[in-house]
């Protein structure tokens, strides 16, 4: 096993490994293993979220074993770097792989449990959310901040933003799923607007979020809002259409 452990939880090191090679046996299982399995551990009494990779196909063994960085590996360094940069995401404890000659097998990411309020998707179906309209505009903060910095989150689908409320009035923003991001990236306008049109295709927080992030960037709203539109209704078209030929492979594979 190649395991590493972030330098602040270094003291817990063999505590961590126990619990990533008891991952099969312990641990409280979150939401329904699709791909990859999340569960929650105890590590002396703080919270830890544990992220077991599904085991590659021939191919991204090898990629994964020698070419690339496992998603695991880019998970812990990318989320060290968010946080050095000063934006949320659950604090990386440690990840781990698990190899053979062939390549890349089992892979694990390990970081602290967020105790969040809820999900960006919260606010996408429901427009009586309390602070609705505040929460959204200081997200377009957080979005507009990440693209300044160069940050480009490849995976920003609306069940990968947690939201905590600080104090009345404020929200933080934590990032999760972290393994596909671009750091200083060129991160043009119609680049940002295409980042952020992955969340959702709901009028009403694109509406919100455009006239925030057109005050920040100095942009028409309305050609931001327009942008969005056309972003995330050609996002959506993709995604149906990737499902339905997903779907009618598992038929034929019946």
């Amino acid at each position: 096993m190649n395991f590493t452990t972030h330098p602040d939880f270094a003291p817990k090191q063999a505590a961590v490994r126990s619990l990533i090679e008891n991952f099969d046996s312990g641990g409280e299982p979150i939401g329904e293993a699709v791909r990859n399995s999340i569960k929650v551990f105890d590590l002396d009494g703080i919270r830890v979220n544990i992220k077991s990779f599904k085991v590659p196909n021939l191919l991204n063994k090898i990629i994964y074993g020698y070419l690339r960085k496992s998603k695991a590996r880019r998970s812990f360094e990318y989320a060290d770097k968010l946080l050095q940069m000063g934006f949320g995401t659950p604090k990386p404890i440690a990840f781990a792989e698990n190899r053979s000659a062939i390549g890349l097998l089992d892979s694990y990411y390990v970081s602290e449990q967020l105790d969040y309020d809820l999900m960006f998707r919260e606010l996408t179906v429901n427009p009586d959310y309390p602070d609705f309209e505040n929460i959204l505009k200081q997200f377009a903060k957080f979005s507009f901040d990440l693209h300044e910095k160069g940050v480009e989150f490849i995976d920003n689908t609306s069940g990968n933003t947690l939201i905590k409320q600080t104090s009345p009035g404020h929200y933080d923003f934590y990032l999760v799923d972290l393994n596909r991001m671009n750091f200083g990236a060129s991160m043009t306008l119609e680049k940002r607007l295409s980042n952020i049109a992955k969340l959702t295709n709901n009028r009403g927080v694109l509406e919100v979020i455009a006239r925030e992030y057109a005050r920040l960037s100095g942009e028409s709203p309305e050609q931001l809002l327009a942008s969005l539109i056309r972003y995330a209704d050609g996002f959506l078209e993709r995604f149906n259409r990737r499902r339905r030929i997903k779907q009618k492979l598992r038929f034929w594979k019946k």
